[in-house]
């Protein structure tokens, strides 16, 4: 499985899209089956009425079905997050797609207090992919041990996490290395690998995003990891 550490995009959808069919061609060449992109990462992470409102999706909708057709000839396994509109709610949503085709979504279950917009989820889909099964946690997800514990119930060896940490400044450098302890807990809790993707680069003067992108084996050890503050990609054998 390969995690994907990229610039965020906010409001560009074809960039994003651009970037996924990017890092695709990467992927192939290291023999990835599955790439794994940041929260939110379609539209861009900014919890804002006018941003939802104007950039939201209903994934039953032809505009997302077309989105996805760019993509029908990626051979992996694609998890990225989108900006999901869901009748009258906003949710914070991680899609699975295959081939173009959605084969499945998640719905982040444990928001922060800036998140008041979205609504939470309450269900924890896993997948199979070549024998190997896999869930979703979303970022402030794997603080709580339940969220993990979920998708181990189900069988998963794999727990995905698409994560957003364009923080401001101070609280980006405080908590750079501190996700890696949080990530590696819930993989000894679980027995599960973790594979966490997430964003870099600078918003403005105010934010920033170190990362970290990597894959935490079972016994909470960093064994892969894009550096901090670079765009790249991370493989793993997690069968």
């Amino acid at each position: 499985m390969g995690a994907c550490q990229a610039s965020e995009f906010l409001g560009d959808v074809e960039a994003a899209l651009g970037c996924i069919e990017d890092f695709a061609v990467r992927g192939d060449a290291l023999g990835a089956q599955l790439l794994l992109f940041p929260e939110c990462f379609l539209q861009g992470y900014l919890v804002t009425e006018e941003h939802l409102r104007r950039h939201a999706l209903d994934l039953r909708s032809q505009t997302f079905t077309s989105m996805l057709r760019r993509l029908r000839s990626i051979r992996q396994t694609l998890v990225f997050g989108v900006i999901e509109q869901l009748g009258r709610r906003y949710c914070n949503t991680a899609v699975v797609v295959v081939g173009g085709e959605l084969l499945g979504a998640y719905r982040k279950t444990h928001l922060m207090p800036g998140e008041s917009l979205f609504h939470p989820g309450g269900e924890y889909p896993t997948f199979e992919l070549h024998g190997v099964r896999f869930g979703i946690n979303i970022c402030s997800d794997t603080r709580s041990a339940d969220a993990a514990a979920q998708v181990a119930a189900q069988g998963a060896r794999v727990l995905l996490v698409p994560a957003q940490n364009m923080m401001r400044r101070e609280s980006a450098r405080r908590w750079k290395d501190e996700h890696h302890r949080i990530r590696a807990v819930r993989a000894r809790e679980t027995g599960m690998w973790l594979v966490s993707a997430d964003v870099t680069g600078e918003r403005d003067e105010h934010r920033i995003g170190y990362g970290p992108t990597s894959i935490i084996n079972p016994l909470g050890e960093v064994v892969a990891q894009v550096p901090l503050l670079t765009t790249g990609i991370v493989i793993a054998d997690v069968g």
